[in-house]
């Protein structure tokens, strides 16, 4: 018998850490390799755990509502192998990223998560000598029917907040759940009044002094998430004026900024733009829609119509479905194809339909439904946001005809997709031109100049153009 350490595995850029929300099996149960063991709550998605191997769970290492850093063991199960030969654990799941962390996120985590290799013995620090049970219990789990965490909890008491204070934070997590990042957001914000009071007061005495950094900028900049302009002292920190509000801003709108700041600083960003004719493929989608929900128990709109003529034109151009590191292009086999998504909370995720050119109009649609479904109540798995080739965002289903997506690294490109709007178009006939009503969309190519030139961005675009422009609406469902 060999005893084999389950560990959290990695689950994606940023996600250093998650919360357990329930145990599928108990001590003595027996389980397969890659059935599901446990559930997971992270800031971005909730996801299931698999098994790493088969065998019989003989210890579980942490309760649910703890937080448990990646690579941190859950539980171990024991097998039939020999201890001499134990299974090989992914390589995902044994290397835990090392972000950089603020002193008073530091200083929790430690007092929050054992070490691996003795996990049920909280760790002593000469910093916080209490024990975990004394850093809690001034602040109880459930309070007014709002949930904790432990390492919430723990934050609060290191940095002396209340119950009362954490009960008025908004939170962002599950059903409005007060997450880490909440609580370190609020205590840059109180950094950030404080030091803005500091200056005032040096500044009415006339003390020479230094340029400030905002502490939330001091945190950020820390941790590599600013780009190397916002990293720079700002001479005049914003100070809000009476009457303004002032709104935390949540550690996932932090993600995103930092990505969106990271492409602008790695991509030599083009937009190029091009207006389609779609009246084809919405008058037959308008004849067939009914029929398609009938017969399949799907609706069918025109985002998966427009996922074939963007994969159509992958096909043609397969160096825009690529990636470049610097030195080489690595042109993806396979279309993995991001749709982004906005969320009920206001934040954008980008679920992936992996192997997109290998699906046909209802395996699109099928897809499509159930992503982009499940991601705007954060129900999306770990996996299913990652591995991307290209991205589409249709920016039409808010109105907007056009706009200037951001490449999302380490893709090339990003299609925009204007609102559809009917509009008096001149057409050439072979009685002579006349004025039709048309439904026309802007489509707008953000692209990489770096390897794709001007001439092929206009070029592929053009091609998703002819694509939906020739949809054949004479096409059996």
């Amino acid at each position: 018998m060999a005893e084999v350490e389950m560990v959290l595995p990695k689950m994606g850029e940023s996600i250093i850490e998650a919360t357990i929300i329930s145990w599928l099996k108990n001590v003595g149960d027996t389980v397969q390799e890659d059935e599901t063991l446990l559930e997971i709550a992270t800031d971005k998605v909730d996801s299931e755990v698999p098994s790493p191997v088969s065998g019989v769970i003989t210890k579980i290492l942490c309760q649910v509502d703890e937080v448990v850093a990646i690579g941190q063991a859950v539980a171990i199960i024991s097998t039939s192998q020999s201890e001499s030969t134990p299974p090989p654990k992914k390589e995902e799941e044994m290397v835990a990223p090392e972000p950089k962390q603020s002193t008073a996120e530091a200083s929790a985590i430690k007092q929050e998560q054992p070490p691996q290799k003795a996990p049920i013995v909280p760790p002593k620090t000469s910093a916080m000598p209490l024990s975990r049970k004394s850093l809690t219990e001034q602040i109880p789990s459930n309070v007014g029917g709002r949930f904790y965490s432990p390492l919430v909890r723990n934050i609060a008491r290191a940095e002396g907040i209340s119950v009362e204070e954490l009960n008025q934070l908004k939170g962002s997590g599950a059903d409005g759940r007060v997450t880490k990042f909440d609580l370190l957001n609020y205590l840059d914000l109180k950094k950030l009044e404080s030091t803005s009071s500091v200056k005032r007061a040096e500044t009415t005495i006339g003390k020479p002094h230094s340029a400030t950094i905002p502490a939330q900028a001091k945190s950020t900049a820390a941790s590599g998430d600013m780009s190397q302009s916002a990293k720079q002292p700002t001479a005049h920190p914003i100070e809000p004026k009476v009457g303004d509000e002032v709104i935390q801003v949540s550690r996932m709108r932090k993600v995103i900024a930092s990505h969106m700041r990271n492409s602008l600083d790695t991509s030599a960003h083009v937009t190029t733009f091009i207006e389609a004719d779609t009246t084809r493929l919405v008058n037959w989608r308008n004849q067939v829609k009914a029929e398609y929900q009938k017969r399949f128990g799907e609706k069918l709109s025109l985002s998966p119509l427009f996922a074939e003529a963007v994969i159509k034109a992958l096909r043609d151009f397969p160096e825009i479905n690529a990636s470049f590191d610097g030195d080489n292009l690595i042109v993806k086999q396979a279309i993995n194809l991001g749709i982004a998504t906005a969320m009920d909370n206001g934040n954008l995720i980008v679920p992936v339909i992996q192997d997109a050119g290998e699906l046909n109009l209802h395996g699109l649609a099928k897809k499509l439904n159930d992503l982009t479904g499940r991601a705007r109540i954060n129900k999306l798995k770990a996996h299913e946001i990652q591995g991307g080739t290209f991205t589409v965002s249709n920016i039409g289903t808010f109105g907007n005809i056009m706009g200037t997506p951001i490449i999302s690294q380490p893709q090339l490109a990003i299609l925009a997709l204007g609102a559809i709007k009917k509009k008096p178009v001149i057409q050439e006939t072979q009685e002579g031109d006349i004025i039709a009503i048309r439904h026309m969309m802007f489509l707008s190519l953000s692209f990489d100049h770096r390897v794709i030139d001007g001439y092929k961005g206009g070029v592929f675009l053009n091609r998703i153009a002819h694509y939906i422009e020739t949809f054949d609406n004479n096409r059996p469902l």
